[in-house]
């Protein structure tokens, strides 16, 4: 069996070379958020310098989040690397220690990135994002231009016989608060009534309370800064279940999310696929680690380095295409989403396990 001070630096290395690779992409995030981010508010009359570094700062958290699969792919490559290419894999083996002893501590830092992952970056992403979009509004004060990271929401309501469509850049304050929002009303007949324009739009107690309105009605086009009262049977529940985006929605209020939307009637199938999906994701980065192990563990010896970690690579980023397009189904609810967000891991798992069972014991 691997001893405790053996398999404690495995794991050290393992987490050193993980906090050097996530560091690096978050300022390499960072850095392409932040220029594509100014080019397009740097012409607005609010533009400040502050202003879009926090931004970019706050929403790098939610892109990073997309990142860890491949993050955990690297750091379990490139540490197998680094040990065989100091031979220290070699002289582990020498000492009678087989591969699943030394994958252990690598896989377990591998499931404890993961725990890190939805614990503390997925709280930390929702939040930074929520904030961000109230800075964005701000620095977009006066600017026509649309928010280019998020297409923009949208839920129709009926009261008293008119129709009402609904979009909003940002939701904000649990579905109380709607930033760039956009009102279309339609009368009794069908027809389109006039589009109202809301740098803010307020959900109270059965109304929408619009602020800094521009609307559109006759081919006139109207400025007031006097707010506007929409009547609506529409809840802030129902609202954030309509037109929240379930990755900006922290882990641990997920399952309150689900439970609120079936209240309603509503499918939840988007909220419980991303709820089971962070649940899977420790696993799925121990399944990355055995990916990796299957092309990085015998290159030094056989002399195939590139090829083997292009295999790596390409292994990896299939799991991840299929990952997403079977999260895909189950956000639709064409496959439940405890199976569209399980199927991918274990089928990975037996791919990795199966591959070092022949390779390591015939």
């Amino acid at each position: 069996m691997i001893g405790f001070t053996l398999g404690r630096y495995f794991f050290l290395r393992y987490v050193t070379i993980t906090a050097w690779f996530f560091v690096g992409v978050f300022a390499l995030v960072f850095l392409v958020d932040f220029t594509q981010f100014q080019d397009v508010v740097s012409g607005s009359s609010s533009y400040s310098f502050t202003g879009a570094l926090a931004v970019s700062a706050l929403r790098v958290p939610m892109v990073m989040q997309q990142t860890v699969p491949f993050i955990g792919l690297f750091s379990a490559m490139f540490t197998l690397i680094s040990l065989n290419r100091k031979y220290e894999l070699v002289i582990a083996r020498s000492a009678g220690i087989s591969a699943w002893q030394f994958l252990t501590p690598v896989a377990i830092g591998a499931f404890v990135f993961g725990l890190f992952t939805i614990i503390l970056l997925n709280p930390l992403a929702a939040y930074g994002f929520a904030q961000s979009q109230g800075i964005e509004t701000s620095l977009r004060a006066g600017d026509t231009k649309r928010s280019t990271a998020f297409e923009e929401p949208w839920l129709r309501q009926s009261f008293d016989g008119v129709d009402t469509i609904i979009g909003a850049r940002a939701v904000l304050n649990d579905g109380l608060e709607l930033n760039g929002a956009s009102f279309f009303r339609f009368d009794a007949d069908g027809d389109f009534s006039d589009r109202l324009d809301a740098e803010r739009a307020y959900l109270r107690e059965g109304y929408w309370e619009l602020q800094g309105i521009e609307s559109f009605a006759d081919g006139q086009r109207i400025v007031s800064t006097e707010s506007v009262h929409i009547p609506t049977g529409l809840t802030p529940e129902l609202v954030a279940q309509r037109v929240a985006r379930p990755e900006t929605v922290p882990f641990f209020e997920l399952p309150g999310k689900i439970s609120v939307a079936r209240t309603f009637g509503l499918r939840a199938d988007a909220f419980a696929m991303q709820f089971h999906s962070l649940v899977a994701l420790p696993l799925l980065l121990v399944a990355m680690t055995l990916i990796a192990a299957t092309v990085s563990m015998r290159f030094a010896r056989m002399g195939q380095s590139e090829l083997m970690i292009l295999g790596g690579i390409l292994a990896g980023f299939l799991l991840y295409v299929v990952s997403v397009l079977v999260k895909a189904f189950g956000s639709a609810g064409i496959v439940p989403p405890v199976i569209a967000a399980w199927v991918p891991v274990v089928v990975a798992m037996f791919f990795g396990v199966t591959f070092l069972l022949h390779r390591e014991d015939g």
